[in-house]
């Protein structure tokens, strides 16, 4: 067959322009341009003319380039380090979906560990002029946050405090205390604490919740850190616990991972039983808690609801740009399973 009669397949995937629409339309470039400008003047019947024109030929208005025209795109940077890890990525799930319902187009840059992917998600996030950038953790370093106020970025930080920027925190200090006191409620307690030496300002916050409360009932806490707050770390943390002789009987763990790992390595390494001899409480709650092999004890942190804050916190610095700084404290929530002997005779 003859090139004549045959489309290239680059003409194939070309994007229907706003000059095609007003030309099936029967009205002018500029009017097209109007229609889908809100609050912009152009008649009903002119505006009915050019939508019935978009949906006939699969027209939709090029955010992008239009955003590059008033110098402000819709986009707004998710920084994370290792998203696909534990309750991170629930959050980020629940960000993502929050942003793109107020109309946002949601980024996520994985910062990555090394200084070259460091610099790498540096580029790529300031290099689009993203209009808000939100931290999600306290991994990715203190450069993103300062890159971002010379940009003149609204900045929300989650997990973690920044001096003049709006933060959604945790009440981990608390929920420490609470696993403390939910612990000793059955009588004195050889206690435990499973944390990370990758320490975080949520990690050390539990960690001091916990230990702070143990002392004040004249409770000591034996602890085991893993490299990092993840199943492995757990089991690294539960080598260290129940290597000697004097094991603990209820352990915290810094989060759900921690605790997944530090029960299988029990459950393989030792001759305890998980709540007979031992009691486990989390951190998190992410869905996995719930299955039958963990039926974990933890405190639940709803990523929906943490997004909503963090959504509504940018709404309010776009629109008074001179608020103080906001500084927002959720509560947790503790679900009782069968990890812990109390919740475990509950049930029974």
């Amino acid at each position: 067959m003859g090139s004549k009669g045959k489309k290239s397949s680059k003409d194939d995937k070309q994007y229907v322009s706003a000059l095609q629409v007003a030309k099936h339309a029967g009205v002018s470039r500029s009017a097209v341009s109007r229609a889908f400008t809100p609050g912009a003047s152009v008649s009903a019947k002119k505006r009915e003319k050019i939508m019935e024109a978009a949906e006939t030929l699969g027209y939709q208005v090029n955010d992008l380039a239009r955003g590059l025209l008033a110098r402000k795109s819709r986009l707004v940077g998710l920084v994370v380090t290792n998203p696909e890890l534990g309750y991170r990525s629930h959050l980020v799930a629940a960000l993502t979906k929050a942003l793109i319902h107020r109309g946002s187009v949601p980024i996520v840059i994985n910062t990555g560990r090394t200084e070259e992917e460091l610099v790498a998600a540096q580029k790529t996030l300031f290099g689009y002029r993203a209009e808000a950038t939100i931290i999600l953790s306290g991994s990715p370093p203190s450069s993103f946050v300062d890159l971002a106020r010379r940009n003149g970025q609204p900045l929300i930080v989650l997990g973690r405090s920044e001096t003049g920027a709006d933060d959604v925190n945790i009440d981990n200090e608390g929920a420490g205390r609470e696993a403390a006191r939910f612990f000793l409620a059955d009588g004195p307690r050889r206690l435990g604490f499973a944390g990370a030496l990758s320490r975080t300002p949520t990690t050390v916050e539990r960690e001091y919740g916990f230990l702070h409360e143990a002392k004040l009932h004249g409770a000591a806490v034996t602890i085991g850190n893993g490299s990092n707050s993840n199943y492995a770390g757990g089991q690294e943390a539960a080598q260290q616990l129940f290597s000697g002789k004097d094991r603990p009987d209820a352990v915290f763990c810094v989060n759900d991972l921690v605790a997944f790992g530090l029960i299988d390595y029990v459950r393989r390494h030792t001759d305890l039983s998980v709540p007979e001899d031992l009691s486990v409480i989390g951190f998190d709650d992410i869905p996995e808690a719930a299955w039958d092999s963990y039926n974990l004890t933890t405190f639940r942190q709803d990523a929906s609801v943490m997004a909503a804050h963090a959504v509504a916190l940018l709404d309010r610095r776009e629109a008074e740009p001179d608020h103080p700084p906001v500084h927002e404290r959720l509560s947790t929530r503790l679900v009782q399973r069968g990890s812990t002997r109390v919740a475990a005779a509950l049930r029974s």
